[in-house]
């Protein structure tokens, strides 16, 4: 079924349950091969009559609850262990009982494209991971379990979201999530128990666009992202009896110059002819709020263990507040699932661009680097880096190797999650002491020891007090690098991979790498 006939149907849907509110119904989450968090209390939601009450029984555990007088309930089943399968059984003056259910770990998954992206290409042609055909092909795990939310933003806060759980097989993982789906290999090849990864992602959209409208109301240097989107939502209002006829007549002309130009070609993945853009502004995932509206905010309370996170390219023209905006963000989230400071796994931006060509190169996508390395401030928190993930291809925004990324948050989740001793993180500079012409630099995260890729440390520029920026050499020295140039002798600061595509180097023995930093201010 294609993602606009599930959205139709749940639209008629949420038109007729006003009307049949006698019928017991559980949110949309709660279906078959869904994963239950383990360990903590079990929201189980929905909608009945008013006044009528609702028995939810699972392996054993039984929780009653009446419905209040709009005909929403709401249990929480007592914590249980990793298990399964199990029935959900829901019962008011009718019964709905939900099979193949595992208790387990249970992860959000969110951000924009890179997040979005899937294992296979499928139907997008930008999609697929390093051997494709390898990796789908072993993707058997019955108790990894993935349910995709479709897009559907919203202006207004909506109650359920459109989506279906589904178990990992060569049959379905094509379509999942890569990153989602190698996070969940490497928690279940660790722990050996049910995962299921709820991803609520899209393209393109921007970090603000997934905070509540409150959150972002309470942040006054974030007022502008609200200002610009309420502007647009009110001319949309204002204009929509001629705005929405012309989109449609223009819509009907695409899908014919669509039709024509594959018969002409006799070819579906032929050059295509440009859609006409919606003009409704709630349907922009650039927009504040919006996807929140309508993938967020219809997932909670459900429970589960943390989230990850992968997104930043699109806040190019925000990155002067994008650290707040994603402070915002993960206060936001972890206030209103009411689970204390649950981890909050993310990948920093990748490389991508043309190499480097100078000693420092800021722009926005760097200011975007800066802030992410910044929220590690925020309490339970990792960052997987991928400072070289792009490898031989930095042209391209959407890397293949989603393996490791999936890894490196699995290693973050392993070690700040679930307690194994293992290093999560590359090495990250802690602080410099200059030793007349030289900067000796300190690093936390050193692991077994410092190594250079290829045995040469690159990427390190130095600057004396008249702040030109240069080359530097540089060189390892136990758990430290020490930095020097020949054409600064007295030295103040030093940047590393300071630029979009960075000849990145410096890695420990895990071969985790070391992200951009700088040790100035100015």
């Amino acid at each position: 079924m294609t993602k606009s006939i599930r959205f139709l149907l749940f639209t008629l849907g949420v038109f007729t349950s006003s009307t049949l509110l006698a019928t017991v119904k559980p949110a949309g989450l709660f279906a078959e091969h869904m994963v239950l968090q383990r360990n903590i209390l079990i929201p189980v939601w929905g909608t009945a009559k008013p006044g009528e009450q609702v028995t939810v029984t699972l392996n054993k555990a039984v929780q009653t609850f009446t419905t209040d007088a709009t005909g929403k309930w709401l249990v929480r089943l007592p914590k249980q262990k990793a298990g399964g399968p199990y029935k959900l059984q829901i019962k008011g003056e009718n019964i709905i009982t939900i099979e193949d259910v595992y208790v387990g770990e249970v992860w959000l998954c969110s951000g924009q494209s890179n997040m979005d992206m899937t294992v296979a290409k499928e139907d997008r042609y930008w999609c697929g991971v390093l051997n494709e055909d390898k990796e789908v092909a072993e993707a058997n795990y019955p108790q990894i379990r993935v349910y995709d939310v479709d897009f559907t933003p919203s202006h207004t806060v909506k109650s359920e979201v459109v989506g279906k759980w589904e178990v990992c097989s060569p049959k379905t993982v094509g379509h999942l999530s890569a990153v989602a789906y190698f996070f969940a290999r490497e928690i279940y090849q660790k722990l050996h128990i049910p995962v299921g990864m709820i991803t609520s992602a899209f393209g393109a959209s921007t970090a603000e666009t997934w905070i509540s409208k409150p959150a972002l109301e309470a942040r006054p240097n974030l007022k502008p992202l609200l200002d610009a989107y309420t502007q647009k939502w009110d001319k949309f209002v204002a204009d929509s009896a001629v705005a929405l006829p012309k989109y449609r007549e223009d819509l009907v002309k695409f899908k014919g110059d669509l039709a024509a130009a594959q018969a002409v070609a006799g070819d579906v993945n032929s050059k295509k002819p440009k859609a006409p853009r919606n003009p409704n502004p709630e349907l922009d995932q650039h927009n504040p709020y919006v996807c929140y509206n309508g993938m967020i905010d219809p997932l909670i309370p459900y429970a589960i263990k943390g989230a990850l996170w992968y997104q930043g390219e699109s806040n190019g023209p925000s990155a002067k507040v994008y650290r707040e905006i994603m402070e915002t963000l993960v206060a936001d989230w972890r206030t209103r699932w009411t689970q204390g400071n649950f981890p909050f796994l993310y990948v920093q931006l990748a490389n991508i661009g043309k190499p480097m060509t100078q000693p420092v190169q800021d722009n926005s996508m760097m200011t975007v680097r800066e802030a992410q390395m910044q929220n590690l401030s925020i309490p339970n928190t990792a960052m997987a880096v991928a400072i070289e993930n792009a490898g031989n291809d930095p042209e391209n925004v959407h890397p293949k190797n989603k393996q490791v990324i999936g890894y490196r948050l699995g290693l973050a989740a392993r070690a700040k999650v679930y307690g194994e001793k293992v290093e999560y993180s590359g090495p990250m500079y802690k602080n410099y002491k200059v030793e007349g012409s030289t900067v000796r630099l300190s690093f936390d995260h050193v692991g077994k020891g410092l190594i250079a890729k290829d045995g040469k440390l690159t990427g390190f520029a130095i600057c004396g007090e008249d702040k030109k920026w240069m080359w530097a050499d540089a060189k390892i020295d136990g758990k430290t690098v020490v930095v020097s140039s020949k054409e600064v002798l007295k030295p103040i600061a030093v940047r590393y991979c300071w630029a979009t595509n960075p000849p990145a180097s410096l890695l420990n023995k895990e071969g985790l790498w070391t992200p951009n930093f700088r040790t100035d201010n100015f």
